[in-house]
């Protein structure tokens, strides 16, 4: 199994334990670009080809928030997946 099979397993099986270095990382695996800009905790993706933009930010235990890991697998079988009843805006 290569790094990219098991971390995307690992973000399958439980977003809400994936580390926010490694929903960057996943991020860049699955071929999302990091915009420029910034300045705070906030990171933005865009991707060739996709209309939206993808925005991670840490949990304060420096774990990635479940929500937006869902959301990253969500473009894997082109659909975005939110928070149940909520929208792809959260703080």
């Amino acid at each position: 199994m290569t790094k990219k099979d098991t971390l995307l397993k690992k973000a399958q099986q439980n977003p809400g334990g994936l580390r926010f270095d490694e929903l960057i990382r996943l991020a860049g695996i699955l071929e999302w670009e990091k915009k420029p800009g910034g300045g705070t905790s906030h990171q933005s993706f865009k991707k060739k080809g996709e209309s939206i933009i993808l925005t991670f930010q840490p949990g304060p235990d420096g774990k990635a928030k479940a929500y937006q890991v869902k959301q990253l697998l969500g473009t894997i079988k082109g659909e975005s997946e939110t928070e149940e009843g909520g929208t792809d805006e959260h703080s």
